[in-house]
């Protein structure tokens, strides 16, 4: 699975390397620094889920070096072509604008301007590569660039060596309208996974009913790559007893916690 995935590659950097990290996640600033090369193959593509909208990373409008940008609405039927970017070691293991962690190996993004987190896929136009990535940063806050990608991205993209290359941006919507966030600022449901197959999603379901004390759903998505089942506890009455539920879970070994910040 791509959680155990990008850990084994972060221990693996980690363990490999001995440096100190400073700077912020928003932009690609020139004093960013190469990663140890890594296979192209070792970097996944990301799963694609309806994870909910939640406050972090998605305040709008917001203003970075005096320019203002707002948040699009949705993700459906964005797609853009233009210049994309990669960014390093300078960021590796700092929080995202989400409050997620960023790892150089993993198949993550910045953009502007779509939700967080939404997902992407990305195509390098020079070579036809492509692949899918989870939005969960903001930036590049560079006027010629639409996107900032993982250097693990950029090595599966076959640009790492030249720093940016021009691609195609597009969005896939899996989104589910009653993950959306509530008027009062709570959430109705937290999301476990999301499945090609339902009986993989039923498995999860039955280890989380001895552990978490709430109601448990599968329900079909359709995306690009098919159906998805994904399994939800919900609904919650208010953010906190989402979050406690949240934290039993991720004790357990059942959710990555990537819903919240």
């Amino acid at each position: 699975m791509f959680n155990k995935l990008s850990a084994s590659l972060a221990a693996l950097f980690l363990t490999g390397c001995s440096l100190v990290l400073t700077g912020c996640s928003l932009a690609t600033p020139i004093a960013d620094s190469t990663p140890p090369p890594i296979n192209a193959a070792a970097v996944p593509n990301a799963v694609p889920r309806p994870d909910p909208l939640l406050a972090a990373g998605n305040r709008s409008p917001y203003t970075v070096n005096g320019e203002t940008y707002d948040i699009l609405p949705s993700v459906a039927g964005y797609r853009e072509e233009g210049i994309a970017s990669w960014y390093g070691l300078k960021f590796h293991s700092k929080k995202t604008s989400n409050g997620e962690v960023f790892n150089v190996y993993a198949p993550t993004a910045a953009h502007k301007t779509l939700p967080i987190p939404s997902y992407v896929r990305v195509t390098n136009l020079s070579n036809g590569r492509q692949m899918t990535l989870r939005v969960n940063d903001r930036g590049p806050f560079h006027p010629d660039r639409i996107i900032d990608l993982s250097y693990g991205a950029a090595i599966k993209l076959g640009f790492a060596d030249k720093g940016t290359t021009r691609v195609r941006v597009e969005a896939i919507d899996v989104e589910g309208v009653d993950d959306r966030r509530q008027s009062e600022g709570s959430y109705r449901f937290l999301q476990l996974g999301a499945f090609g197959d339902r009986a993989a999603a039923l498995e999860l379901m039955a280890h989380a009913e001895k552990v978490v004390d709430a109601p448990l759903l599968i329900s079909p998505v359709d995306a690009s790559q098919g159906t998805l089942y994904r399994l939800r506890a919900g609904p919650f009455e208010s953010e906190q007893d989402l979050r406690q539920a949240q934290a039993i879970l991720i004790r357990s070994g059942l959710t990555s916690g990537q819903p919240l910040p």
